[in-house]
Order: C-alpha cells, then sequence, then structure tokens
C-alpha cells in the first residue's frame, strides 16, 4: 500500500518524461538510448505475430541463397523498434501521432545487429485548430552499431502546451 507521498513521487517521476511544446527547438537533436540488439528470435517472432512469412525473415536455407547470404529483419520489426526508441525524447507527451512519410529503407538491418536511432527537430507550430497544442515534426534516422544509416522517416506529433496535457494539474 502506498503513502500519499509515495503517489506523489510516482507522479512526479513519470511527469519527467518526454516534452511539451515549448521544449522543442528547431535544429534540436536528440540521440536516442538505449540501443537495441535484434535477436534471431525477435525477427521470426514478430514475423509470425504479423503474418509475414516472407522466407528472407525465417527460413535460413532461403535466405542462404540470397545476395544478402542470411536471413534480414523483417522491416516492420525495425520501424517499430526504432520508433518505440523515440517516445521518451519525442512524443511521450503526445496527444496523437498525426502521420509519418517518406519513409525509407536505405541498407539491410540483420539479426544480431546493434540499433540505435537519432530525431532532429524540423518544426514546431501552434495548432490553428487548438490553442492549448501544436504541432513537432521530426526526422529520425535508425543507424547500426557501425554507424550505418538503415532507416529514416519524418513524424508529426500533436504535443501540449505545458500546463495542458493529461495528467497535468
Amino acid at each position: 500500500m502506498q503513502t500519499g507521498q509515495a503517489v506523489k513521487e510516482t507522479r512526479v517521476i513519470h511527469a519527467s518524461y518526454g516534452r511539451y511544446l515549448e521544449d522543442f527547438a528547431v535544429g534540436d537533436i536528440y540521440e536516442h538510448r538505449p540501443g537495441r540488439t535484434i535477436t534471431e528470435a525477435d525477427n521470426i517472432q514478430f514475423s509470425l505475430m504479423t503474418m509475414n512469412a516472407h522466407p528472407m525473415h525465417c527460413d535460413g536455407a532461403f535466405a542462404a541463397k540470397s545476395e544478402f547470404g542470411k536471413p534480414l529483419v523483417n522491416s516492420g520489426l525495425t520501424l517499430a523498434i526504432v520508433l518505440g526508441m523515440t517516445v521518451n525524447d519525442v512524443s511521450f507527451k503526445a496527444i496523437a501521432n498525426l502521420g509519418w512519410k517518406e519513409i525509407k529503407l536505405t541498407a539491410p538491418v540483420f539479426p544480431g545487429d546493434t540499433v540505435y536511432a537519432r530525431s532532429e527537430v524540423l518544426e514546431v507550430r501552434e495548432s490553428k485548430s487548438r490553442p492549448n497544442q501544436g504541432i513537432v515534426t521530426t526526422r529520425t534516422e535508425g543507424y547500426k552499431a557501425d554507424g550505418t544509416v538503415f532507416m529514416e522517416f519524418t513524424r508529426m506529433s500533436l504535443i501540449p502546451r505545458r500546463g495542458h496535457g493529461v495528467g497535468d494539474e
């Protein structure tokens, strides 16, 4: 059972994640950590869970005959991981993701690769229809431990102004 003090501390810790509209500035770059090593099990489970049975993701003998010589990580999985890595810095306080565009897959990812991400703030503007919110546009790159960029995308997020987020008192 938590005391009133413990409940208050939990709220304060929770509220320290994410940014309000006023906290974003064009040109800011966020290095998202920790990285994530993608395993063969991650790849197979995600592929089968999403009903993507392409043999490049789950049949080592088939993939061995390809130009890559081994299985590729499902690009849906890499997108989900990279997007997830951005949440604490970009969209933890978001009301909604408004969209993604220009998703580019620029290099293969293999089981065993460790991936990282970074996001740059491209635009911050007030919402025309919601005075206590605004739209933040970011460009995110996913890159491997060796520095190879394997993915990039642009995302728009609806972010509250300070004092107008869920749980703000």
